[in-house]
């Protein structure tokens, strides 16, 4: 069969696969793995061994470029140390702990053991995001296995290549330091450079085509100089996509961004399943590749055994050891990982295509290389379904978790109404300068105003009634779709030119797709009651002396205004001062915030099943 039917193949086999054990609630990397591995032995799949060059020059750019621009720098800059350590000292440590427990357990030189050990030593930055973000890891945890994942390639093909160079005699300890200093300097300044041009050219294009296509050739225009000029072109792709993400807000037009993000995600989800399956395929032509190996079938075994227990022990031995040290972790806040986080770090080191490559380019007169190949393989599968499989439990009964749905839905309806205040402050100040539409300007107002309770209807337990986005949400997704319907019928009739109905339907699909994202519901399932994160609990005199005072007892366990008036309620509020319990912004009736105008308390506690935060209403500040 054609190479490219078989690329399609391998394409629906992901797009069945991956949703199909998403709805079985197995994580697709595991699932792919499995499905490829069965398939490695079917007759009619090709056995050809991959070549390294499509994955470290294909695959491994625009992955570890989707990777970077998912990823705050800010949180990078905030995770250096640790990340660094991960990502240059544990790999250089792995590889060495690897390669001296190969060298005495083979009959090599230890140059081809320590190959092995950088082969092996580099977690994959695909495995951490797609099975991290799968099982909810703590957003700190994550950053820093994330970061970590990015640049531990460069590292790890900088030892690579340093090993098979002292296979032929020609390292030294000043080749080995000048080389990783060029890898890493020459890769960065690469990085920022091409970050630089891309943004100046997304700054003057405003078309979203052309900004998506240069957007999905950047990651080889910083890889492929950087390699040229013998810097690291790994850490090109990785500052590039950092630096990009980080000004796209400011350097690109709205429109180029959802253009851009909608087409790197679909990129991501390919290319990352393909990966695991592209690992499982491999399997039948290594195991074939040591069939007449002179090792023996049970000295490979241990072998495997042993290498694999080495990668995950040193990871282990290396996190906690420099924990420990008061060293890792440290972020704004110069606090270290806690212990349970620090054991979840060690558990995810997963290993993944990069380790697969790398195994393949080792030269061929490398001893016993069929053998150190299917131990890369055997390091790579076993992490990936031992630890991956293990990890969200393992994570689960070390009580780490990442923020609850209902803590991410506080933080964002406190972002909201601090963007809509400051949008309508400015359309007040035009107001003031200039003579506006009063049926304008109160249209916006009340836009800003709906954005706003949106977000914070989102918080709270479900209510028997819908919500009054939820029914501005149904509504509008119902005339929609009878716009467009008509829309159709006018395309049936011919009655208008082609090019400008399909505007006038492109512009239903976008407020629809806007309509349908701010509709998701918020379940929440947290053990404890939510409060507000520190990062953006206000403070003021009245949040401080509700604090201090014994809360009152709630006078009733729902609005009586709204009992009264026959409006419905939405979430409850319990005023801090008297006990009275009113409804939120949110509802018809704003009885909250009425019973602050009226009596001037003015805190007020959420006292919805699962949260525990407080509302200033004088100064507008969430405590």
């Amino acid at each position: 069969m054609a190479e490219g039917v078989w690329i399609l193949l391998m394409v629906v086999t992901v797009l069945v696969v991956a949703p199909l054990s998403g709805r079985l609630g197995v994580a697709a990397p595991l699932a792919l793995v499995v499905v490829g591995i069965g398939a490695s032995f079917l007759p009619f799949v090709p056995h050809e061994p991959i070549d390294p060059e499509i994955i470290l020059s294909g695959l491994l750019p625009p992955l570890l470029y989707a990777s970077a621009i998912g990823v705050s720098l800010l949180d990078v800059r905030s995770e250096a140390r640790p990340i660094l350590l991960l990502s240059v000292g544990l790999v250089a440590f792995t590889a060495l702990g690897v390669g001296v427990t190969v060298w005495w357990l083979l009959p090599m030189g230890f140059a081809a053991a320590f190959a092995l050990g950088a082969v092996v030593a580099p977690p994959d930055a695909v495995s951490a995001t797609a099975i991290g973000r799968t099982i909810g890891l703590p957003r700190r945890v994550l950053t820093v296995l994330e970061g970590e994942s990015l640049l531990n390639d460069a590292t790890a093909l900088v030892l690579l290549g340093t090993a098979i160079s002292a296979m032929s005699g020609a390292a030294s300890f000043g080749s080995v330091t000048g080389g990783f200093l060029l890898s890493a300097v020459g890769g960065a300044g690469m990085g920022v450079v091409v970050a630089w041009v891309v943004g100046q050219v997304h700054r003057r294009v405003s078309n979203p085509s052309v900004n998506t296509g240069l957007s999905l050739i950047t990651p080889w225009l910083a890889f492929e100089p950087a390699e040229l000029i013998r810097g690291s072109g790994v850490v090109a792709v990785v500052v590039a996509g950092l630096i990009i993400a980080h000004r796209a807000p400011v350097q690109q037009n709205a429109l180029s961004r959802i253009s851009q993000t909608t087409n790197w995600r679909t990129v991501q989800y390919l290319l990352e399943n393909l990966v695991f399956l592209i690992i499982g395929l491999q399997l039948s032509t290594i195991l074939g590749g040591v069939a007449d190996s002179d090792i023996g079938v049970a000295g490979i075994v241990g072998l495997c055994v042993v290498v694999l227990l080495a990668v995950i022990v040193l990871r282990a031995v290396w996190v906690f050891a420099t924990r420990f040290a008061v060293v890792i972790g440290r972020g704004d806040q110069g606090h270290p990982l806690s212990v349970p986080e620090a054991a979840v770090l060690s558990f995810a080191g997963m290993r993944g295509v990069v380790t697969l490559a790398a195994a393949f380019a080792l030269p061929a007169e490398t001893p016993h290389r069929e053998v150190l190949v299917l131990l890369a393989m055997v390091v790579a599968i076993g992490t990936l379904l031992i630890q991956g499989s293990l990890l969200p439990a393992f994570a689960r009964w070390m009580g780490v978790r990442g923020p609850g749905r209902a803590e991410d839905a506080l933080q964002e309806a406190h972002a909201v109404q601090r963007v809509m205040e400051a949008g309508v402050r400015r359309l007040n100040e035009i107001d003031e300068a200039q003579t506006l539409d009063p049926e304008a300007v109160e249209e916006l107002r009340q836009m800003a105003e709906r954005r706003v309770n949106r977000s914070w209807e989102a918080l709270g337990s479900q209510t028997s009634h819908r919500t009054p986005a939820q029914t501005f949400r149904n509504l509008r997704i119902k005339m929609l779709r009878a716009e467009r319907d008509e829309a159709l019928r006018i395309r049936a009739d011919r009655g208008v030119d082609h090019a400008i109905l399909q505007r006038v339907m492109n512009s239903l699909d976008l407020e629809e797709a806007v309509v349908l994202a701010a509709g998701q519901d918020v379940a929440d399932d947290e053990e404890e009651d939510v409060v507000t994160p520190a990062s953006i609990a206000g403070e003021c005199e009245h949040l401080e002396a509700a604090r201090d005072r014994d809360q009152p007892e709630p006078r009733s366990d729902h609005c009586l205004d709204c009992e009264r008036e026959g409006t419905p309620t939405v979430h409850l509020r319990m005023c801090l001062t008297c006990g009275y319990v009113a409804c939120c912004d949110s509802s018809p009736g704003r009885h909250a915030r009425r019973h602050h105008d009226q009596t001037g308390h003015p805190v007020m506690r959420s006292i919805e099943p699962g949260e525990a935060w407080l509302w200033c209403y004088t100064d507008e500040l969430l405590g």
